[in-house]
């Protein structure tokens, strides 16, 4: 699977999703192409799906959002006969390697929260009307609407066959979101993991594994019954979107990527990858009513669209450039000018709202990301509010400290803002400063009190903001010496290390999902139970059971 992964799309490609939309309700079919498969080697039959069926959904979500804000409910549901969703196509999962299986378990994940958050954050929500066998990652793709309608039809059914058939887990979230989310009782769902066929009926609704479950024939009456009552809840039904326009980019061909913002620098030598945000040249806009005008062209919503697709290439694409660093460039007055402009007018805008969650979504996006992150905060930099939100993300922070010999730009500094003290919550629902400071809460405190301020290098030491400030003398060899070292350490071993020190603080949903699930598919996708040629994957559909190791470990 060497094939480069494209995350680009729109609505005249999709090969995978149809939709309709009636006034406030749109409704999404899931109707996969089976011989639409991303790589060769698989037919996705029976709606499954892989990386490429996602990459759809996500832009579909995406769009919504922004190109459709009057929309207040979509349903989703299939387009074939007798299945909703296979899940996760089978063969694709035993033929990928293992770091595409992970990282696409990952990115589903992330695409699942997206639309799952729409309805409290967006007036977006989402109800799953199922119809057919409904397993794997296709009850994954229900657990993550708000609202899930099932027909009482003697054959359809949910279920998570994932242990008993394919010695695996459900990798998008299934088992914590019925626990976490729909609260299934723990005996319950110890059973309703374990069966294959699932479960129908009223005994679903019972158990909590759906909302409701209608005969057949009042299925499309209380379907749209409840788009009804959902879509009335959208407090922006009189709002018009803006269209997303495609991004502008360039690979070179040493796979380093060019956006209108965004520069990413690859050295393969070194497992290096640079990224280069650039401030805005321009002022903010005057008022929303321009922001609206510039559309998906304003800096802001530009800049997050430009490194969100920059982040996911270098997941996919550069599996093994280990260390990404964090660099900007510009005047951090107007990076804190057009953020500001947002959150004066989230409450009554739309689209100030919207691209505040988008940057929310990023920055978790970058939380989230199996590298070592390092951020290099220096001369000229605009390191302030919402980029410097993401030097709270990162594993270290370097600071240019003084003047540098033949460097006229401006001394470093970092300009906190409200961005920093609440909207951008991590999977841990703390902010990166509350969760940096968790055994010194007072610091945040002092943190705040300089919102404004340009903090050079002995101010941002002194609150915490930085991991190091070095001077001209020391600095090139300091950054050299780390990022060195840094790629020479074994990856498993900093991935495990990274994820773990990063989310410090409470559990939750999010960071059970990322954290405990993920870490643990990510084990069993390597042992032999399950992807070893007489494991349970590799067998699935001749016929034969896996042959196990039946040591617990």
């Amino acid at each position: 699977m060497s094939k480069r992964i494209e995350f680009q799309t729109g609505p005249d490609r999709y090969r995978h999703w149809r939709i309709a939309y009636d006034g406030p309700v749109a409704t999404l079919f899931m109707d996969v192409d089976e011989n639409g498969g991303l790589f060769e080697g698989y037919q996705l039959k029976l709606n499954s799906y892989d990386l490429g069926v996602d990459i759809e959904l996500a832009d579909i979500v995406q769009r919504m959002r922004f190109e459709h804000p009057e929309i207040g409910a979509v349903v989703m549901r299939s387009a074939k006969e007798k299945v909703f969703c296979a899940g996760a196509n089978i063969r694709m999962l035993g033929g990928a390697a293992h770091a595409h299986k992970v990282n696409f378990c990952k990115f589903t994940n992330e695409t699942r929260n997206t639309f799952e958050a729409a309805g409290e954050e967006s007036g977006q929500h989402y109800i799953a009307a199922v119809k057919g066998a409904c397993a794997g990652g296709g009850y994954e793709l229900a657990l993550a609407c708000d609202h899930i309608i099932m027909t009482d039809d003697g054959s359809t059914s949910v279920a998570l066959p994932e242990v008993p058939l394919l010695a695996v887990l459900p990798g998008t979230g299934g088992l914590t979101r019925v626990t976490d989310k729909r609260k299934v009782r723990r005996d319950l769902a110890d059973v309703f993991c374990s069966v294959e066929e699932g479960v129908k009926g009223k005994r679903a609704q019972e158990w909590r594994l759906v909302d409701e479950v209608v005969p057949n024939s009042k299925f499309e009456e209380t379907i749209a019954a409840r788009a009804a009552e959902f879509a009335a809840k959208n407090p922006n039904k009189d709002a018009r979107g803006i269209v997303l326009e495609p991004l502008q980019r360039s690979i070179g061909e040493d796979g380093s990527l060019t956006y209108s913002l965004v520069e990413v620098q690859v050295e393969r030598d070194k497992r290096l990858a640079t990224i280069t945000l650039n401030g805005p040249r321009d002022e903010a806009p005057a008022n929303t009513a321009e922001l609206h005008a510039q559309g998906s062209h304003s800096w802001i919503l530009r800049l997050a669209r430009e490194l969100d697709d920059a982040i996911l290439q270098l997941r996919l694409n550069e599996l093994e450039l280990g260390v990404v660093v964090f660099r900007s460039q510009g005047a951090a007055d107007r990076v804190a000018a057009h953020e500001k402009l947002l959150f004066d007018n989230r409450e009554t805008d739309w689209l100030s709202r919207e691209i505040l969650l988008y940057w929310k979504r990023v920055l978790k996006r970058i939380d989230l990301t199996s590298r070592s992150l390092v951020a290099l905060i220096e001369n000229g930099s605009c390191f302030a509010g919402i980029l410097a939100e993401i030097l709270f993300a990162v594993d270290r922070s370097y600071m240019m400290e003084g003047d540098f010999e033949g460097d006229n730009r401006p001394v470093a500094s970092i300009t906190l803002t409200q961005a920093n003290f609440g909207p951008f919550p991590m999977s841990n629902g703390l902010t990166r400063l509350q969760t940096r400071f968790l055994g010194e809460p007072e610091k945040v405190g002092e943190a705040e009190a300089e919102i404004g301020e340009a903090l050079e290098a002995h101010d941002a030491s002194r609150l915490g903001l930085v991991t190091f400030a070095f001077d001209d003398i020391d600095w090139e060899d300091e950054i050299r010496i780390f990022l060195e070292e840094r790629a020479s350490f074994s990856p498993d071993a900093m991935t495990g290390m990274e994820a773990n020190l990063r989310f410090a603080g409470p559990e939750t949903m999010e960071t059970r999902i990322f954290g405990r699930l993920t870490a643990w598919q990510n084990w069993i996708f390597q042992r032999p139970n399950a992807v070893g040629e007489a494991g349970a994957l590799q067998r699935y559909g001749t016929g034969q059971r896996g042959e196990f190791d039946m040591r617990r470990v």
